[in-house]
């Protein structure tokens, strides 16, 4: 759509508006039409995202799984991708679970006790 001049795309938006059935028009009201963006660009699949290491969830779980050797279809494996995902995707609430998980591994190691 880059090649469009502006009064074209408003053209095009227009005209998609027109052809919008009475449902979809009411959603398109009701965010307001000079809000409603027609051509936005998709977000990325999550398949694609990767975190700072380069990395994608999947492959961020293929790796942990193969280093602790833990069954794929376990319980364990399943917690791993999900928490791999939630990593990729930078949730905020990801940091202080693994600031917990450093802080603990620490206090046992400090007490002499193995986890």
């Amino acid at each position: 759509m880059g090649t469009l001049t502006p009064e074209e795309l408003e053209e095009q938006k227009k005209y998609m508006y027109e052809k919008l059935s009475p449902r979809r028009r009411r959603f398109v009201d009701k965010i307001g039409y000079d809000e409603w963006e027609p051509f936005a660009k998709p977000f990325d699949p999550i398949d694609l995202r990767q975190d700072i290491t380069g990395r994608t969830s999947q492959q961020l779980c293929e790796e942990f799984i193969r280093d602790v050797h833990v069954s794929r279809n376990s319980e364990y494996a399943q917690a791993a991708a999900e928490f791999g995902v939630m990593l990729v995707m930078n949730f905020e609430k990801v940091r202080p679970i693994f600031d917990f998980c450093v802080w603990y591994d620490e206090l046992l190691k400090k007490e002499g006790k193995n986890p």
